[in-house]
């Protein structure tokens, strides 16, 4: 029974490195979204620091263990087997639920995932024992560690609100003293600012982190405690200098800063956050090991597990191995680029894509915060309303090319953040790092005016996701895992091995569609060269071809849906109809971004050009989402005929039908050919080719319409087939338009 155990525990280590992997990919936003969105360094440079700092936090990361071993049951009163079921569950849970994240880009905490996990499975496992207690002595407060449980769930989610508001606070303080020309600012104040960010950072690095090295005597401990004060005064001082001095030698001290805070942040996480990723699997190895030791004889249902009443001694080749683990992850991950791009963007100073929609809630929110905006400026002093306003002209906005926002909010971002995570780690709460760096992010670019009336509502519907997400996160999380543990506790280790496997499988299939997901997204990457362009003849090339390219992929995914519809209505495949729907509704998605992204494309070239050619964009743009919009028109009386098994088409119906769907495939595909390689030799040709087949459509429902008022003849049948070809012929008609709007866009 002892090697069946002893399995479990090396599959907890498998898992828990799967966790790490996936967990990195989640957690790296925390520490890299500043650098990577202000363009401090070149990504590979960001990567090496936060990969120093990883590694140097994960090596003295100790401390926190405690909370998977006592922070939420109480041991004493669980059996070895209890405990395996619990550990078992929550690794499975953990690394599927993160990866679910992962690929759908959403930053969640990996803190509330474990800590939620471990509740959802002892309370299920507390609930039963306190059932089958006969004595009345058992209970919730006696099984679960309620006091310490209650005080990290609140921290937690107190620690959005906090950090939010510091955020805004902080950063609109910053942007009135330094405004977005920062630089005309910094002849005295940089010294100061400077010495600020950089003694946070330092007592964060050094003080707080030295006090979780396992390394550290009662003795070195004692002498911070005591000597604290004369450490940070005399470390603001030095910094202070030499921060003036670097900024009299020319160096940019906001890049500095930035670095030095990403290094902090990654080494907090990595210190903090550990316990998330192996402090579970290291809790099952103690168990295993003080079961294999002391036992006795005892059987697992009845050996009581006392000893992780005591505090964590984590081996120091087990912090080694996870550092090194978390660094691999941190330089090989796409998902955790992924993960970053979602944070970035919601920061984003100046308008890009909007990977979010409108929600009704972010729509009371702004249409609220804007009429109180408006009732604090009409009582504002028309003086101090001008002064605030000249601190924030963002025509003198200095970015670095193809950043998202500028070095002062990546600092505060940064400082900002630590200082959070340090108070949290004061008060003996493991806060959510994810949660108070994205949080600080939004608040910060709210301050800095980032959010426009016209890109609010979306970047609120962002942040709403995310934090649903969490919320999402907490419930789920408690919701499987209890439910896996009480699978696992009954059905013994055959249960558990089968799971172990259903959680591999998992992660196997959500990595290669991720796989298939990223080839469809590289065309992103010729939007970005727009955006990092300065030159507005090479943005107006780049925007053709991103024009050009966008409507061929368009057209591709029409032609699909087109053959779907008609494939589906003569072969009576209600399933490939539905799943044509769902095609069509991701389809006007993809429209939606696609215009949006052209649109900030327009407003980077030259002013004369886009006055000449908008007009032809939108007939162009337009054309592409009216054929869309031909295609639901199809489908939904298609997949209702199919649906509720009304009377199929005739052989000679399906045979027309047939021959429409040819040459309407025909038309598409010329059209393609014709934006493609931009060769308008033959556009004539084919526009009065499309014209005289709308014709031909014309006779066809003429003939239709005679032979609906025979009696004898299914008019829904009739109809349906009558709608295909009205739609078929206004689809070619949208095709038209399209072309000659491409050719008048380009030329």
């Amino acid at each position: 029974m002892e090697l069946v155990y002893l399995g479990i525990v090396i599959f907890l280590f498998m898992l828990a490195v799967f966790d790490l992997l996936v967990g990195v990919s989640n957690d790296a936003v925390n520490f890299l979204n500043s650098a990577v969105g202000a363009r401090v360094a070149t990504f590979r440079t960001i990567l090496i620091v936060a990969s120093v700092g990883v590694f140097a936090g994960a090596t003295m990361s100790n401390g926190m263990m405690d909370i998977a071993r006592h922070g939420i049951f109480q041991p004493t009163y669980f059996t070895f087997y209890e405990l395996m079921c619990i550990f078992l569950a929550v690794m499975v849970t953990d690394v599927v639920l993160l990866d679910v994240f992962n690929t759908l880009g959403m930053p969640t905490s990996t803190t509330v995932s474990m800590v939620f996990e471990l509740l959802g499975g002892t309370f299920i496992l507390a609930l039963l024992k306190i059932l089958a207690d006969s004595t009345g002595m058992l209970s919730f407060g006696t099984l679960l560690n309620t006091e310490k449980a209650l005080s990290v769930i609140l921290g937690i989610f107190l620690s959005v609100a906090i950090a939010f508001i510091a955020g805004v606070v902080v950063q609109y303080i910053s942007r009135l003293v330094f405004t977005f020309n920062y630089v005309k600012h910094l002849k005295w104040t940089i010294g100061i600012f400077g010495g600020i960010a950089a003694t946070s950072l330092a007592y964060f690095i050094l003080i707080k982190g030295l006090e979780m090295a396992p390394f550290m005597t009662p003795e070195s401990l004692s002498w911070l405690d005591q000597n604290t004060a004369w450490l940070v005064g005399g470390c603001f001082v030095l910094f202070t200098v030499l921060m003036q001095v670097l900024h009299w030698c020319g160096v940019n001290v906001f890049k500095v800063i930035v670095l030095l805070g990403t290094f902090a942040l990654a080494l907090a996480f990595a210190g903090n956050d550990l316990v998330n990723f192996i402090g579970v699997p290291l809790a099952g190895y103690s168990s295993y090991l003080d079961y294999t030791a002391n036992a006795g004889g005892a059987d697992v249902h009845s050996f009581m597990m006392s000893s992780l009443e005591s505090s964590a001694k984590t081996p120091f080749i087990f912090l080694f191995l996870a550092g090194l683990i978390m660094v691999y992850a941190l330089a090989t991950s796409k998902k955790a680029h992924n993960v970053i791009k979602t944070s970035v963007d919601l920061a984003r100073q100046e308008e890009g894509e909007e990977m979010f929609g409108s929600s009704p809630m972010a729509r009371l929110i702004v249409r609220h915060f804007r009429a109180a905006a408006e009732w604090v400026q009409r009582y504002t002093p028309k003086p101090v309303a001008a002064w605030i306003d000249s601190r924030f002209n963002k025509d003198e906005m200095i970015i670095q090319n193809g950043a998202a926002f500028d070095l002062v909010r990546a600092a505060v971002n940064l400082v900002l953040a630590g200082l959070l995570i340090i108070f949290g780690t004061n008060m003996k709460l493991p806060l959510s790092t994810t949660y108070v760096t994205f949080i600080v992010a939004m608040g910060t670019s709210l301050a800095d005016r980032a959010w426009s009336r016209e890109s609010a509502v979306y970047r609120i519907t962002g942040v709403l996701s995310v934090i649903g997400g969490w919320f999402l996160t907490a419930f789920v999380a408690f919701t499987v895992c209890a439910l896996i543990t009480l699978l696992m506790f009954y059905g013994g280790v055959v249960v558990m091995v089968l799971l172990i496997a259903v959680a591999v499988f998992l992660l196997v299939r959500s990595n290669i569609a991720y796989g298939k997901k990223v080839k469809e997204e590289k065309g992103d990457a010729l939007f970005a060269r727009i955006l990092a362009s300065k030159d507005k003849s090479q943005t107006w090339a780049l925007l053709k071809q991103h024009v050009a390219e966008g409507q061929v992929r368009q057209l591709e995914a029409s032609m699909t849906e087109y053959d779907g519809i008609i494939d589906g209505i003569i072969g009576r495949n209600l399933r490939l109809l539905r799943r044509t729907l769902k095609q069509i509704n991701r389809h006007k998605e993809d429209i939606r971004k696609l215009r949006q992204k052209e649109m900030v494309g327009l407003r980077r070239i030259d002013t004369t050009v886009a006055i000449e050619r908008n007009t032809w964009f939108h007939l162009s743009t337009n054309a592409v989402q009216q054929v869309m919009y031909c295609l639901r028109r199809m489908a939904d009386p298609c997949k209702e005929h199919v649906d509720n098994n009304f009377t199929p088409l005739s052989d000679a119906d399906c045979a027309n039908l047939g021959r429409v769907r040819s040459q309407v495939d025909a038309y598409m595909r010329q059209a393609q050919a014709i934006i493609r390689d931009r060769d308008f030799t033959a556009v004539e040709h084919f526009l009065a080719d499309v014209e005289a087949y709308k014709g031909e459509l014309s006779r066809l429902r003429k003939e239709l319409l005679d032979q609906m008022q025979d009696e004898g003849t299914n008019l829904r049948t009739s109809l349906v087939l009558l709608n295909l070809l009205q739609e078929s012929q206004e689809l070619l008609s949208s095709l038209r338009h399209l072309i000659r709007g491409f050719y008048k866009f380009v030329h």
